[in-house]
C-alpha cells in the first residue's frame, strides 16, 4: 500500500465508463509517477462492466485514489464536474481512463506552475494507436500540438501565444483549482467535445500561461473503435462536434482574441475539416453533408473577412462543401 502523501498538491481526476481493458494501465501510469503528492478522484460513470470493481481495488490498497460512482451514466462532462466539487489541493489536472500520463508528466507540470505562477500549463501529448503486436505504439507529436507547446514559454498571455488554441484537450493541462473557481468554469453536460469550449475559456480567463514541449500523455485509439472520437459518421456526434468548435470560437470572439480566432479558424478548417469532408462525400444521409456545408461555409466566410490564406486543397473542400 503507498503511503498518503502528507500534503498533496494534485488532484487528477479519472472519469470512466466502461472501461476496464484500460483502466489498469491509466492507474498504473499514476502509480509511476515521479511526483508522489498527488491524489486521484476516480469516476465510475454508470460502467457495465469491471470498471468499477477495478476502481474500487485502486482505491483500497493506494489511499491516494478516491472512488466516486455514478448509478447510471451521467456523461463525461457531469463526471468531471462532480469531481470538481471535491477537489481541495492548489492544483487540478484530468486523465481519461483510457489514457497513460508520461512518467514524470505531475513533477512536471506542477513544478512549471509553481515556479512562474501562472495559472494554467499544457503541454504535448501523441496518440496511442494499436500496432501489429495487438498492443499500442505511441506516435509522433502532431505539428499544431507543437505549435501550441513547443518551445517553453511561461507567463504569456493568449495574445502573445494565440497558437496554445489549438490545444483544447483537458488532459494535457494541469491549472489552478482557483482559476476554475474564480472564472465560474464548468464543463458541459450531455455533449460531446465538451472541452474544446473549457479550453478556450481557462486561455481567456487565465492571468498567465504556461505551456511545455513535453509530451505528458499518450491518448488512445482504441482498436475496437469504440472512442467517440471514432465515431465522427454519426449525424449526432457531427452535431455536438460543430458546436463544440463553433462555441470554442465564439468564446475567443467575446474576449477579443482575434489572433486566437485566426488560428482555430485555419486549424479546423486545415485539420477537422478534410475527414469530414471524406465522411460527408460517401454519407448516406444528406443532413450530415447539409451540417457539415453549413459549417464550412462559415469558416470560410470568417477566413475571408480576417484574410486567411487557405490553400489548394482546402479551397477545394470549401466547394465541394458549397455543393450541399
Amino acid at each position: 500500500m503507498s503511503p498518503t502523501p502528507a500534503d498533496p498538491i494534485v488532484t487528477v481526476i479519472v472519469p470512466g465508463r466502461d472501461v476496464a481493458a484500460y483502466a489498469a494501465e491509466a492507474l498504473a501510469s499514476l502509480q509511476a509517477q515521479t511526483l508522489d503528492t498527488w491524489r486521484a478522484i476516480l469516476v465510475d460513470d454508470g460502467s457495465t462492466d469491471a470498471t468499477g470493481a477495478l476502481f474500487a481495488h485502486a482505491a483500497a490498497s493506494d489511499p491516494r485514489f478516491t472512488v466516486l460512482t455514478h448509478p447510471t451514466p451521467r456523461g463525461l462532462g457531469a463526471a468531471r464536474n462532480a469531481a470538481l466539487d471535491l477537489v481541495e489541493t492548489p492544483f487540478v489536472g484530468f486523465l481519461d481512463g483510457d489514457d497513460v500520463l508520461t512518467p514524470d508528466a505531475l513533477r512536471r507540470l506542477t513544478a512549471t506552475l509553481t515556479r512562474s505562477g501562472s495559472d494554467i500549463v499544457a503541454g504535448a501529448y501523441v496518440r496511442l494507436r494499436p500496432d501489429e503486436t495487438g498492443g499500442y505504439t505511441p506516435g509522433i507529436v502532431q505539428p499544431w500540438v507543437r505549435a501550441a507547446t513547443e518551445p517553453e514559454r511561461l507567463g504569456v498571455s493568449l495574445a502573445e501565444h494565440p497558437d496554445v488554441s489549438g490545444n483544447i484537450v483537458a488532459w494535457s493541462k494541469v491549472s489552478r483549482v482557483e482559476l476554475w473557481r474564480r472564472a465560474g468554469i464548468r464543463f458541459p453536460e450531455g455533449k460531446l467535445y465538451e472541452d474544446q469550449v473549457v479550453a478556450q475559456r481557462l486561455y481567456t480567463t487565465a492571468r498567465a500561461i504556461d505551456v511545455i514541449p513535453d509530451v505528458v500523455v499518450h491518448w488512445r485509439e482504441r482498436a475496437d473503435g469504440s472512442s467517440i472520437t471514432q465515431h465522427k459518421d454519426s449525424v449526432a456526434v457531427l452535431s455536438d462536434y460543430l458546436e463544440a468548435m463553433r462555441a470554442g470560437i465564439a468564446v475567443l470572439d467575446a474576449a477579443g482574441h482575434r489572433a486566437a480566432v485566426r488560428v482555430r479558424v485555419r486549424l479546423i478548417l486545415d485539420m477537422d475539416v478534410p475527414p469530414l469532408v471524406a465522411i460527408a462525400q460517401r454519407h448516406p444521409d444528406d443532413a450530415y453533408r447539409r451540417a457539415l456545408g453549413a459549417f464550412v461555409a462559415e469558416l470560410a466566410t470568417r477566413a475571408d473577412a480576417e484574410d486567411i490564406a487557405l490553400d489548394d486543397a482546402t479551397e477545394s473542400l470549401r466547394s465541394a462543401a458549397a455543393l450541399w
